[in-house]
């Protein structure tokens, strides 16, 4: 099984007995509270869903799977969350099957979604690889497979010998977790891909800041001697090990 990455998402494409196309984090009605904190934009929900489906009819999947903060405002649903999602779910579904592994910010959603399409809090097994929003403990069902999370919005810094830079670009992290730090572990090795916002605005975190921070109970769980960094297109980046701290941080 080798992923299918598309930079327009940014998307990735899983393949087994069936096609699963994965987004994570798209964020839907973010401008209501950038507007609260005095920033004020016009929705963005038609580009950002036209980009979606440009994706989905490229990809040709079975399903949409969506990992986590579908929509964006905690602990309600916002005026504009409240006209936009019907219509942005009407148009997913008429494209392809749709699932949504729920994130912390899409509390108030069940309301707008149809039978089967909402997973379990701490991800479910489909076609043999684990999806879930990142922010618990995964279900141990997904241990001893790959898991594809979201939460984490990674971004890759390249920086080179005289401190040339490509900053706050999206990317991938896959690595081998270590699941015994939360209770027995299983024969196979557990690994994941953490997978970046589909929200143009979202910024991120630097992958190297992930492994071993308080963002989740997965970051905690990353080893980092294994772990592989590619950019948003697939282009494979560099061995985590391998990365070059920012410049910045040596003045």
């Amino acid at each position: 099984m080798q992923p299918e990455f598309y930079a327009d998402g940014p998307a990735v494409l899983i393949e087994r007995q069936e096609r699963s196309l994965v987004i994570a984090d798209p964020h839907f009605g973010v401008e209501a509270d950038l507007h609260r904190h005095g920033l004020h934009f016009q929705s963005s929900t038609d580009s950002r869903l036209a980009r979606l489906l440009a994706v989905i009819e490229q990809a040709d999947p079975d399903y949409l799977i969506v990992l986590g903060d579908l929509k964006h405002m905690i602990p309600y649903v916002t005026y504009q969350e409240r006209t936009e999602m019907p219509e942005v779910l009407r148009k997913i579904r008429r494209e392809t099957t749709f699932r949504l592994a729920p994130g912390n910010h899409d509390t108030g959603l069940e309301q707008y979604l149809e039978k089967d399409e909402l997973l379990p809090m701490n991800g479910a097994l489909i076609d043999g690889t684990g999806y879930f929003h990142g922010h618990t403990i995964p279900d141990s069902s997904l241990l001893g497979h790959l898991i594809l999370c979201g939460h984490h919005h990674p971004v890759v810094n390249i920086y080179d010998a005289v401190g040339c830079s490509l900053r706050g670009t999206p990317g991938y992290l896959l690595a081998e977790i270590d699941p015994s730090v939360w209770g027995p572990a299983p024969a196979d090795p557990t690994r994941v891909l953490l997978v970046p916002a589909f929200y143009e605005l979202a910024g991120g975190m630097d992958i190297r800041l992930i492994p071993g921070g308080r963002i989740s109970p997965i970051a905690k769980a990353i080893l980092t001697e294994t772990a592989e960094v590619f950019l948003k297109d697939g282009t494979y980046v560099a061995p985590f090990a391998e990365l070059r701290p920012d410049p910045l941080e040596r003045a």
